[in-house]
């Protein structure tokens, strides 16, 4: 009776699983149809580039998640590389929708030029919780421990800050989760205390957690001039992939711990995995389809032939200007000039070049913001070496207030026998 009732159940695990990876897997074409369509749109009408390269990094998401999830989803054993993946993917796509929101803006400097002009208005936003006008607040508890922080430059390094660690911290825990994996102590959806998994999970939700809110604040301030970009709907579209994916990762890895559930699932562990990532997959087919209208090419291509059209009015006003001038100089010429000029051919890039540059231009700009990142949180450290330094440096010589070695500098000329001048320079050391 035991035999036949692990044989049933194991029966319905395995048609669960069967309808679970027809579904996904459905989806995930989907999706994966509709995110390379848009993505090759983008490349073909590559107008913008300081715009589309993160575009395309931003659209890019949703077939690396779909693809990863319906991988893990038909071979579980590859779940862990397939989180480790997509997990490494979505710091950087984070960082794409700053960027993008920059290169709206009119590029680094443009917006921190725009957010000091904005320190002289009134910037209604209850989010903010500004009690000044120059300055950013932030809501209660934050406003406790953390000071208002000043609009410009200030304002703009330290949300870059919150974005780019959370891409650092999220790429190294996943990193640590494998090693921690590989030698079985990390213990993937368990919260037990000689696991990594809460450990890590509890840093990034922190990291995450200021990562969304230094964006949230960049997003309140800025909002007004990004208007013609849409950027509520662009912002909760990336919102709910990102976010909502990891804390639904969180939440099942909860309710399947629960001893309410603990006898209940299939196969323990891989059921947790399996539903997420069944989820995901559905989730990223209504991520492509909003996409299309969220991230839509058409602006780009029409931007590429405004440029064709201005250049070919351009040239042809130079051709005739010069026909013109040459007429009056009573010379002969030939009627038609400068062919060449007036044979504009249309805009835009092939998508081979448009690939290379959201590949080497996007790379080395993350590899900049990266140095940036760690030279900024390196800074702070330096500073407290230094602190120590200077005290154990007090301490040896005393340990009191004014009793550190002064030094005086005599400075006096002085003549030799020879009748040369030059000057004497003595050290002394004393006590205070």
């Amino acid at each position: 009776m035991e035999s036949f009732l692990i044989t049933t159940a194991g029966e319905k695990s395995t048609n669960l699983h069967t309808w679970a990876l027809f579904i996904g897997g459905i989806s995930a074409l989907i999706a994966l149809l509709l995110s390379t369509l848009l993505i090759l749109q983008h490349l073909r009408a590559y107008n913008n580039p300081a715009e589309q390269k993160w575009i395309v990094g931003v659209l890019f998401m949703v077939p690396v998640y779909a693809s990863e999830s319906v991988l893990s989803l038909w071979y579980p054993r590859f779940s862990m590389e397939c989180d480790i993946l997509r997990n490494c993917y979505e710091a950087f796509a984070l960082y794409s929708f700053g960027n993008y929101l920059v290169a709206c803006l009119g590029g680094e400097d443009r917006t921190i030029e725009y957010l000091k002009s904005q320190s002289s208005k009134e910037l209604n936003a209850p989010l903010l919780n500004q009690n000044k006008k120059n300055v950013v607040g932030h809501p209660f508890p934050l406003n406790l421990i953390i000071r208002p922080w000043d609009l410009g430059q200030e304002f703009y390094r330290v949300s870059k800050f919150g974005i780019v660690q959370y891409m650092i911290l999220k790429a190294f825990c996943a990193f640590l989760a494998l090693v921690l994996q590989l030698c079985g102590i990390y213990g993937d959806g368990e919260f037990k205390w000689y696991y990594g998994y809460p450990y890590i999970t509890i840093v990034l939700n922190f990291s995450q957690m200021w990562a969304l809110y230094c964006l949230v604040q960049f997003y309140a301030v800025t909002h007004e001039e990004l208007q013609s970009i849409r950027p509520l709907a662009k912002f909760i579209s990336f919102k709910a992939i990102v976010f909502a994916t990891w804390w639904q990762g969180v939440a099942i890895a909860i309710i399947c711990s629960s001893s309410f559930l603990a006898g209940a699932q299939p196969n323990g562990q891989k059921f947790q995995s399996g539903l997420q990532d069944f989820l995901i997959c559905i989730e990223m087919a209504i991520a492509a389809a909003a996409h299309i209208f969220v991230f839509p090419a058409e602006p780009y291509r029409l931007m590429g032939e405004n440029q064709a059209s201005i250049r070919i009015r351009t040239a042809a006003a130079k051709s005739e200007t010069q026909k013109d001038s040459e007429e009056t100089s009573g010379k002969e010429k030939p009627s038609v000039v400068r062919l060449f000029e007036t044979n504009v051919e249309g805009p835009g890039t092939s998508i081979k070049e448009s690939v290379q540059d959201v590949v080497i231009g996007g790379g080395e700009h993350v590899v900049n913001d990266v140095l940036i990142t760690v030279s900024q949180a390196v800074q702070p450290m330096e500073k407290g070496v230094t602190k120590l330094n200077e005290t154990f440096q007090h301490l040896s010589w005393g340990g009191k207030p004014g009793n550190e070695q002064k030094i005086e500098i005599n400075d006096q000329i002085v003549e030799s026998t020879t009748g040369d001048r030059s000057r004497e320079v003595t050290v002394e050391k004393r006590r205070g």
